[in-house]
């Protein structure tokens, strides 16, 4: 028998927009996006996959790597095949139709990582209003990477607060950002050391801001390890998060946890 129904919300973006004009080429993280959600199937969860349009998210092509699976190629076949074939995968639904049938059957909430959510689910009306159900509920809401981005859609001027951290506007993004429910939560990102590495390394491209700015400007207070791409994963209330790709079975671990206390 299930422990229970997870709600798991990715991204249709496919592009970033790149500082300086030009766009990068993003989806969501393999690993960050299959090793939680196998992981909340093997402890005996259901899910369902939403995402803004209802088509199924993309995978970034950088992240079909064996950095991600810590070199073992059997891992990463085991993720890709379940991203690829499990039937649940591949019943997309739109996030609009998910809240319309009832947020009342879901355990916890997870947000996949990969830069894709800093494109849509950050500023998805839809996603506010997930958000304020799981929050208002207590129910466990988790996020990796670049995930945790997506809890800025709660706040009612998601849309104009990124066009103010674009714009680089902190002050701005700061009153837009007033009564976020958010707002004093311990939380963890990629950081920004991590996003320049993957300027200079991957992207060849500057970003128009970096994720612990954004969730700062809005009254997170982040916490991100000393090292790069080292596991780290913060918890406060009903909120868990990692920081990269490399925090997916801890962030899994804790989620796990988190579902199980709340039961």
């Amino acid at each position: 028998m299930s422990k229970g129904t997870i709600l798991v919300v990715g991204s249709n973006a496919t592009q970033l927009e790149a500082k300086g004009g030009g766009t990068i080429t993003i989806g969501q993280f393999l690993n960050e996006t299959a090793v939680p959600v196998m992981a909340l199937v093997a402890a005996g969860y259901d899910f369902v996959l939403a995402t803004p349009t209802g088509e199924k998210p993309h995978v970034d092509k950088d992240s079909d790597a064996l950095i991600y699976f810590a070199n073992d190629d059997a891992a990463r076949t085991r993720a890709r095949n379940f991203f690829n074939d499990d039937p649940a995968m591949n019943r997309v639904r739109t996030v609009r139709s998910v809240i319309d049938r009832g947020l009342g059957r879901f355990a916890g909430v997870f947000f996949p990582g990969g830069h894709a959510p800093v494109v849509d689910v950050m500023r998805d009306p839809d996603v506010r209003e997930v958000l304020r159900y799981f929050h208002t509920n207590k129910k466990p809401t988790a996020a990796i990477c670049h995930g945790p981005m997506a809890i800025l859609a709660e706040m009612d001027n998601a849309r104009e607060f990124r066009a103010a951290l674009i714009a680089g506007d902190k002050m701005k993004a700061g009153k837009l950002a007033k009564g976020w429910q958010y707002a004093g939560y311990r939380m963890t990102v990629f950081s920004r050391s991590e996003e320049t590495f993957a300027e200079d390394n991957v992207f060849h491209a500057k970003l128009y801001f970096n994720m612990p700015d954004a969730l700062e400007a809005a009254g997170g207070k982040v916490i991100t390890s000393e090292a790069n791409f080292v596991p780290h994963v913060v918890e406060d209330r009903e909120l868990v998060t990692g920081q990269n790709p490399m925090s997916d079975h801890e962030l899994a671990k804790k989620f796990i946890a988190a579902l199980d206390r709340a039961a």
